[in-house]
């Protein structure tokens, strides 16, 4: 089963023995990053140094013209991706045999939020997410389209995977995280990623809320968790919080907000592809879900793209409604984390990538070449039959 393992720009340039060690774990395709948020990465094997602080999110090559004017616009990376950093370590990989697809972070953005904070998620409560850009903005919206098509489509690239092409919410691992405290279920995690900017305000208005008084129900729901009661989880906590009809009409709202999204930054880089360039989706299945893998409905996203890279470390049920679809020759990528110190386990790979295709996984996606320990790419080149 074809397998592709995730790697930064920065875990290539300047390791001349980077690009053949990846190729040696038996994968046959890498999904390097293009754009992507702030971050601290350890590179245990790099020649040059062992932690990159990347800052703030950005793109990890010179951005072009297309952006002249605008005032939503991609940030350059600094001195941890100079340059086309994306290109210097595209061209490395591929001549050791490997195809290179690009890794493009989209709706996750601490530093637009910080420069531009109305286009940023407004919570119940008037709090804005910075690291989260509203996705019902019209112009966060054609923003997020543009650099999917800009950053998706690079020289020599076979095909894209987008993340964070969705809503996103509380969760983030932001800076030094101290959200942990409370434990936020689904329906607390849903009712803390609704969001109530002017744009997301008329829209619940458009489906006859009123959205003064949904925040106010919102507050009221989420008050039993700040004392420590237990969520009632799933989505029928979430009606339980607001009652059923306030709850249907907020998803329905998000749901196609999202889906609309999803479909212009598809048909951009399409448009921006040569023939036969793969689109995959980041995505969870349960479609009120937010973050990295946001929500989405199966049947919809696999007649929209090629297909989708579903998250698999801890059990791989959610491959599931994506395998009942059936669309024929969709991808169904199965996405490991390999690294045990991120609570990955190579040693189980095997077996998991077993299941996993009983399960309807057509292909496997590995976290992260770069970040793991010799010993986990041990691991990893045994159960991709290399070691």
């Amino acid at each position: 089963m074809k397998a592709s393992a995730f790697v930064y720009p920065w875990d290539v340039n300047g390791d001349p023995d980077a690009a053949r060690r990846i190729a040696a774990l038996g994968v046959e395709q890498v999904t390097l990053a293009s754009a992507y948020h702030s971050t601290r990465a350890l590179t245990p094997r790099h020649p040059r140094h062992r932690i990159v602080t990347a800052e703030h999110a950005a793109v990890l090559y010179p951005a072009d013209e297309r952006w002249a004017g605008r005032e939503l616009r991609p940030y350059a990376a600094g001195a941890w991706a100079p340059g086309d950093a994306y290109g210097e370590a595209a061209a490395a990989l591929a001549d050791a045999g490997l195809d290179v697809h690009t890794w493009v972070v989209l709706a996750h953005n601490s530093r637009l939020g910080a420069e531009h904070p109305d286009t940023s998620v407004v919570n119940a409560y008037g709090d804005r997410y910075p690291w989260a850009p509203c996705i019902a903005q019209p112009a966060t919206r054609a923003y997020l389209v543009e650099l999917a098509a800009e950053a998706a489509v690079r020289p020599g690239a076979r095909g894209t995977e987008l993340e964070s092409l969705g809503w996103y919410g509380l969760t983030h691992l932001h800076a030094h995280d101290k959200t942990g405290a409370i434990g936020l279920g689904d329906a607390g995690q849903y009712l803390m990623a609704l969001c109530f900017c002017p744009s997301c305000r008329a829209g619940y208005g458009g489906t006859g809320l009123d959205p003064d008084e949904l925040a106010a129900v919102v507050r009221g729901a989420l008050e039993p968790l700040w004392r420590g009661e237990p969520d009632d989880g799933g989505w029928a906590g979430v009606e339980k919080a607001l009652g059923e009809e306030r709850a249907g009409l907020t998803r329905a709202w998000r749901e196609e907000t999202a889906r609309t999204l999803q479909e212009a930054a598809v048909a951009a880089v399409r448009g921006a592809a040569p023939a036969g360039f793969q689109v995959l989706l980041h995505a969870d299945p349960v479609g009120y879900h937010v973050g990295a893998n946001p929500g989405v409905d199966p049947a919809h996203i696999l007649s929209v793209a090629d297909g989708v890279v579903v998250p698999c470390t801890g059990g791989a049920g959610l491959l599931t409604p994506f395998a009942e679809v059936g669309r024929r020759g969709a991808v169904v990528a199965a996405n490991f984390v390999v690294v045990s110190g991120m609570g990955g386990s190579p040693g189980t790979l095997a077996v998991d990538a077993e299941r996993a295709v009983g399960l309807g996984a057509t292909e496997l996606r590995l976290y992260h070449a770069g970040l793991a320990s010799d010993g986990d790419l041990g691991l990893v080149r045994e159960a991709l039959g290399r070691g």
